[in-house]
């Protein structure tokens, strides 16, 4: 089996920062003896301030807080925020910071193009939150500043099994990054194992979580990285798609999927599957927006839909396949997600979850969304296909530097 599947206890499917910030301050606010939280993104404005605020009131009654962001994504800590976390004795680490002065142009070498994109927290390795949806409230950008609609986005709240998985996930990244080595350095899995069996540098005493009972949910964690799970997301994305029989429903926001995933997606159209794709339709990045539109052309000719998000910032990395099978997560379908990042997915066999979800995105469709014309795509104007496939061409080139096939 690709991924073994979990009875869960309970599952949630939460729509964007509306429903995942309260459960989340929530959850915190309950934490007796041990969070831990895992950002691309970490902001200070609005709801991301109450998370932090959640955070200080955990560690001041004892809990061990642990945060790890990306040192791309989420800016230097703010001075206010540097002080009461050092008060509160919330620990606050950086996941590959590029530094200042020449050290700052570490982007220049591909190995530093390998992020921490994963959104994850556990609260006493009992209830996990994976999703798409970083710290960082639904109204504010740091690029954009206020934003007048509210991203589409989704995350899961999960007990049982999956939260022990992913403390566990976790708690050896969160060692690595302060033991300041490699994980390509195995010989240190040994010492690994025995911080793990002391629990945690001492976080003991915690009840592991029960699976599910009865006919309930099942669902597993998968988490990419570039060791043993190179291509696992995209693995669990495939296997997916090549057993669909009657409908798949993709939402990503930086669609550009390389030559398997294109081939599984055209030949589940072309035996008769309806496939659908909800993507961004506000221009937000140059190279995301662009290159992706050379990829359409060819899924279009195949038959499948494609429609473009345009009431908002288009941010959910979800599918669903034949109404049980679903997935919610952090990883995109491009070569950085598939390719350089670490990410974080759940897959869900259950179909009221996958249904749930699977509404949501139709309403999305219906209400917001823009159906892309195959003929207009086709004659488009000559200066948006040189953009397209100069930013296409750009992409592949940095894969060729990165040694990256795709």
């Amino acid at each position: 089996m690709l991924y073994p599947l979990h009875k869960t206890g309970e599952l949630q499917l939460l729509q964007g920062g509306r429903d995942f910030f309260p459960a989340l301050v929530q959850a915190l606010d309950a934490a007796h003896s041990w969070v831990q939280l895992e950002s691309y993104i970490f902001d200070f404005h609005g709801a991301g301030a109450q998370v932090a605020e959640a955070l200080v009131r955990a560690a001041g009654r004892g809990v061990t807080v642990q945060v790890l962001v990306d040192g791309i994504g989420t800016s230097p800590l703010p001075a206010e925020w540097r002080e009461k976390f050092a008060q509160a004795k919330v620990d606050w680490c950086v996941y590959s910071p590029l530094g200042t002065g020449l050290s700052g142009l570490g982007l220049l070498v591909p190995e530093r193009w390998r992020r921490l994109h994963r959104k994850l927290c556990v609260i006493d390795q009992q209830t996990v939150f994976c999703g798409g949806i970083n710290v960082l409230d639904d109204f504010y950008d740091p690029n954009h500043g206020e934003l007048q609609a509210a991203r589409l986005d989704f995350a899961v709240a999960a007990t049982g099994p999956l939260a022990l998985e992913a403390a566990d996930a976790m708690a050896l990244l969160w060692w690595r990054v302060q033991a300041g080595y490699s994980a390509r350095q195995r010989h240190m899995n040994a010492a690994w194992e025995k911080f793990k069996a002391a629990g945690y540098g001492g976080r003991t005493g915690i009840t592991p979580p029960a699976a599910g009972n009865g006919a309930g949910p099942r669902a597993a964690l998968i988490l990419r990285d570039n060791l043993r799970n190179r291509s696992s997301i995209e693995r669990a994305y495939r296997k997916a798609i090549g057993k669909a029989h009657r409908e798949i429903i993709i939402a990503n926001a930086y669609f550009l999927p390389g030559r398997k995933l294109r081939r599984a997606l055209i030949g589940a159209a072309r035996r008769g599957v309806r496939v659908t794709l909800l993507l961004q339709g506000r221009y937000e990045y140059f190279m995301q927006y662009h290159a992706a539109r050379p990829v359409y052309g060819v899924l279009l000719a195949a038959g499948v839909e494609i429609h473009e998000y345009e009431a908002g910032f288009l941010h959910a990395k979800v599918a669903v396949v034949d109404g049980h099978w679903a997935t919610v997560g952090s990883s995109n379908l491009d070569p950085l997600s598939l390719l350089l990042a670490r990410e974080a997915n759940v897959v869900v066999e259950d179909k009221a979850f996958a249904e749930g979800l699977a509404g949501i995105l139709r309403d999305a469709m219906v209400k917001h969304g823009r159906r892309m014309d195959p003929a207009a795509h086709s004659h488009r104007p000559l200066g948006q296909r040189l953009r397209g496939w100069g930013a296409y061409a750009l992409v592949r080139l940095a894969l060729l530097v990165a040694g990256q096939r795709y």
